[in-house]
C-alpha cells in the first residue's frame, strides 16, 4: 500500500501525503480493503488550521515505527473535517457517547463497515498521567480485536443503534402543520441569552470563548424589526452591542490587520487561539453590516463598528483571497517566530519590535503604543504579545496608531505568514458572497461588490453543473463529495443577496436552481434530512448510525443547513409568491420551540429567521433605468432595519419577469425609476424619492 493523498483538494489531506502512514481518503475504498483484510479502521480526523493536529502529525504519523504498526493492522483514514461535516459530526458524537469531551485531532477505531467502537482525541508518543500514549492504545485496539472480536463487535453495533436514535430524533416531518412562531417565543430567546451572558467579560460563557456569529445576527434582527417587543428590542440591541465590542476591543480582533481569531483561550478574550477561519470572518462581517444598518448603540458605536468591518473586508481579500475568484478556507495558527513554529507568532510583538518597526526618530511613539496595547515591560520587555487594549481607545490613541498602522504593517508581511488552506468551500463562500454584497452597501464600497461576483461566479461555474453541487474545489477545479445541504442553501442566501446588491439577475436565477435541486435531494418521504446517497462513503456513514438517516438542526460554528434553506426558502418566496417555499420553511421553524428547549445559542441562525419571518414579508421593487436616482432608492431600500424585507431591482418587465415581484411594475411617465413597497404582493402607491421611500419603510408596510 502507499499513501493516497497526494493531489487531495484538502490541504490538510496534503499535509499528511508524506507521512509513512498508508492513509486513504473516506471513501468506499477503504472500507472494502478493512473488510478484505479483515482489520479494524483508524479513522483520524482534523483540518489544516489545528494546532493540536500538528503536534499529533509529528509526534506520532511522521514516525515509522508507529507507521508501521497502523500499516500491518489497521486501514487507516484521514478527514478534514471541513470538507466532511457529515463524518465528523457522526464520529464526534460517538466520542463523546463514549464519554470523551471531544476535539481534534479525534481519533476513531472503527469495525469494517464504519461502526465506530473506540475514541478519543489527541494522545501523546509517550504515556503522560492519565492518559496513554498513542502506541498503547494501537496495541490495546488490536488485541482486543484479536482476543475479544465479539466483544468488540457487540459495542460497535450497540453504539450505532445509540446514534442512530439521537440522529434520526432530529429529522424533520415536513408534512407535519407548522407551528406559529409567536413574538414572545423570540423575547424569551433574547431573555435566556441575557441570562447567559458574560457580564464582566462579554459573550457567553466561559473559557474557551467562541465568536457566538448565529446567534449575533438574532440579535440585530430582533432589535432592527419594528413589531418586536419595545424592551426586548432594546435589550437586544444592548447584548449585541456589548458582544461585539468586546470581542473587537480583545485580541480576539487582529487590531493591525483585520479579521478575528477562531476563539480565545480565555474568558476574557485577551488570548486568541491564533487560527483565522473564512466561515468566522465572513459572518462576522455581515454582522457588522447589519449592525452598521441599524445605526449602532452607545455600547459599541459606528465609528468602531464602520472599522472592523472594514479591517475584516480588507483582510479576506489581502490574505484569503485566491486568483480564481472565491476564498480560501483559512490560516493556521501556527508560523515560524526566531526560527521555530508557534503559535501566533506571526500576530505577536514585543516592545523592541514595535521600536525597530517605527524606527528611531518615533520611539516616543513606539513606547505609548506599546503602553496602551499592555506589551510587557521591564523584566519582561522580551516577551511578545498580541495588539489588543481591552477597551476602546481614545480618540488620541487611535489617531496615534493608524499614523504607524502602514509601517506596522509592512513590517509585519515581512515575516512568513501562517500556512494557508487553499481549498474553497462552497458552503462558506456562499456566506461570504453575503457578506460581501451586504458590506459593500454599508461601507460605501462598491469594489467589495467586484469580490462577492468573483467569488460567486466560481462557485456557479466550478461547482456546479446544473444539477448538482460540489462541497470543494482547489486552484479553479473542484472534486470530493457533493454539497452538503449547507452548501446549496448558504449559496442561494449569497445568490439572493448578491442579487439585491447588484440587480443582476442571473444570481437570482441561480439562486432558484440551488433550491430546486436542494429541494429535490435532501426532502425525500415528507423528511428533510442531509443525506445524499450517492457520497462516496455514503454506506459507512449510515451503517455508523445503524441505517438512520442524518440532520443536525444546531448551529455549530456556521449555521445548520437546515436553518438555512428556511432563510433562504423565506426569501425566495417573498420574492415569487411561492407558498411551497414559505410552507417549507415554516415546517423547518416549526422546530424552534424544542430547539429553544437547549438553549438559544444552539439555533441562533433559526431565530433570525423566524425574526424575518413574523416581520416579513416586506416587498421592495426598484424599477426603472439605471442611474443616479435608482441607486439612491436601492441604498434607501438596503438601508432598511427591518429583517423580513427584500429588494429587487430591474428595468420595466411584464408577465414574464424573472423575478416575479418585478412583474407589471412600471417606471414613472417620464422613465425616471418608482420603488413600490408591497406586503405579499399587495403594493402601497409607489415613490420616487429616496426620503419618501424611507417614510414607507420606517412604517412597517
Amino acid at each position: 500500500m502507499t499513501n493516497r493523498l497526494a493531489g487531495q483538494a484538502s490541504a490538510y489531506l496534503r499535509q499528511h501525503a508524506g507521512n509513512p502512514v498508508d492513509w486513504q481518503p473516506y471513501g468506499d475504498e477503504a472500507f472494502a480493503e478493512a473488510t478484505r483484510r479483515d482489520v479494524p479502521v483508524f479513522i483520524s480526523i482534523g483540518y489544516a488550521a489545528c494546532h493540536w493536529c500538528h503536534v499529533m502529525a509529528h509526534e506520532s504519523f511522521e514516525d515509522q515505527t508507529t507507521a508501521d504498526e497502523l500499516n500491518s493492522r489497521f486501514v487507516s483514514i484521514k478527514v478534514d473535517r471541513e470538507e466532511r461535516p457529515d463524518v465528523d459530526s457522526v464520529y464526534m458524537a460517538a466520542c463523546q457517547a463514549m464519554g470523551e469531551q471531544g476535539g481534534w485531532p479525534l481519533s476513531i477505531f472503527a469495525l469494517p463497515d464504519g461502526r465506530a467502537f473506540y475514541a478519543g482525541t489527541y494522545y501523546p508518543p509517550r504515556p503522560v498521567p492519565g492518559r496513554p500514549s498513542f502506541r498503547q492504545v494501537l496495541d490495546a485496539v488490536w488485541e482486543a480485536w484479536t482476543e475479544r472480536r465479539e466483544a468488540v463487535e457487540r459495542q460497535g453495533a450497540a453504539l450505532a443503534e445509540g446514534l442512530g436514535g439521537v440522529f434520526s430524533a432530529h429529522l424533520l416531518d415536513i408534512d407535519a402543520p407548522a407551528e406559529v412562531i409567536e413574538p414572545d417565543l423570540l423575547a424569551g430567546a433574547v431573555t435566556d441569552l441575557i441570562s447567559k451572558e458574560d457580564p464582566e467579560h462579554g459573550g457567553f460563557g466561559g473559557a474557551p470563548k467562541f465568536p457566538p456569529s448565529p446567534v449575533l445576527e438574532f440579535l440585530v434582527r430582533h432589535a432592527g424589526a419594528a413589531k418586536a417587543d419595545g424592551d426586548s428590542a432594546v435589550a437586544a440591541r444592548a447584548l449585541a452591542g456589548r458582544t461585539l465590542a468586546a470581542m473587537c476591543r480583545s485580541a480576539l480582533f487582529d487590531a493591525l490587520g483585520g479579521g478575528f481569531a477562531r476563539y480565545s483561550v480565555t474568558a476574557d478574550w485577551s488570548l486568541p487561539h491564533y487560527e483565522k477561519m473564512l466561515y468566522d470572518n465572513v459572518q462576522l462581517l455581515r454582522v457588522l453590516a447589519h449592525w452598521i444598518r441599524l445605526g449602532g448603540s452607545e455600547e459599541f458605536p459606528l465609528d468602531e463598528a464602520r472599522a472592523a468591518a472594514g479591517l475584516t473586508a480588507d483582510w479576506m481579500l489581502r490574505e484569503l483571497g485566491l486568483p480564481e475568484g472565491g476564498f480560501a478556507s483559512s490560516l493556521d495558527a501556527d508560523s515560524e517566530r526566531d526560527g521555530r513554529s508557534v503559535e501566533g507568532g506571526y500576530y505577536v510583538w514585543t516592545r523592541n519590535e514595535i521600536a525597530a518597526a517605527l524606527g528611531p526618530e518615533a520611539a516616543d511613539d513606539a513606547a505609548r503604543l506599546a503602553g496602551i496595547f499592555g506589551l510587557p515591560g521591564g523584566p519582561h520587555a522580551g516577551r511578545a504579545a498580541p495588539l489588543h487594549a481591552g477597551r476602546a481607545l481614545e480618540a488620541r490613541e487611535r489617531e496615534l496608531f493608524e499614523r504607524h498602522r502602514a509601517a506596522l504593517l509592512a513590517d509585519r508581511s515581512r515575516r512568513r505568514l501562517p500556512g494557508r488552506d487553499d481549498k474553497v468551500v462552497a458552503e462558506w463562500n456562499g456566506l461570504a458572497v453575503a457578506a460581501l454584497a451586504d458590506a459593500a452597501w454599508a461601507l460605501g464600497r462598491p469594489e467589495l461588490l467586484e469580490e462577492a461576483r468573483r467569488a460567486a461566479g466560481l462557485l456557479q461555474t466550478v461547482h456546479w453543473d446544473g444539477s448538482r453541487f460540489l462541497r470543494v474545489s482547489h486552484a479553479g477545479t473542484a472534486a470530493g463529495i457533493e454539497g452538503l445541504l449547507g452548501d446549496y442553501a448558504a449559496c442561494a442566501e449569497g445568490a439572493f443577496a448578491l442579487y439585491a446588491a447588484t440587480g443582476e439577475e442571473r444570481w437570482y436565477a441561480w439562486a432558484e436552481e440551488l433550491l430546486a435541486a436542494a429541494t429535490r435531494r435532501f426532502v425525500a418521504d415528507g423528511l428533510l434530512s442531509d443525506e445524499a446517497v450517492d457520497r462516496t462513503g455514503a454506506t459507512a456513514v449510515q451503517t455508523a448510525l445503524a441505517g438512520a438517516r442524518t440532520l443536525d438542526p444546531h448551529d455549530t460554528e456556521t449555521p445548520s443547513g437546515a436553518s438555512l434553506l428556511a432563510g433562504a426558502l423565506l426569501t425566495h418566496a417573498a420574492y415569487s409568491g411561492s407558498p411551497d417555499h414559505r410552507t417549507l420553511a415554516s415546517s423547518i421553524l416549526g422546530g424552534l420551540p424544542r430547539m429553544l428547549a437547549q438553549g438559544a445559542r444552539v439555533a441562533g441562525w433559526l431565530l433570525a429567521v423566524a425574526q424575518a419571518s413574523l416581520a416579513g414579508p416586506l416587498e421592495v421593487a426598484v424599477v426603472g433605468n439605471r442611474g443616479e436616482q435608482r441607486r439612491r432608492l436601492q441604498a434607501e431600500a438596503l438601508a432598511a432595519t427591518s429583517p423580513g424585507v427584500v429588494v429587487a431591482v430591474g428595468e420595466p418587465a411584464g408577465e414574464d419577469a424573472l423575478v416575479p415581484l418585478l412583474a407589471h411594475r412600471e417606471a414613472a411617465n417620464d422613465g425616471g425609476p418608482l420603488a413600490y413597497v408591497c406586503r405579499e404582493f399587495a403594493c402601497r402607491l409607489p415613490v420616487a424619492s429616496a426620503e419618501a421611500l424611507r417614510e414607507q419603510l420606517a412604517g412597517g408596510s
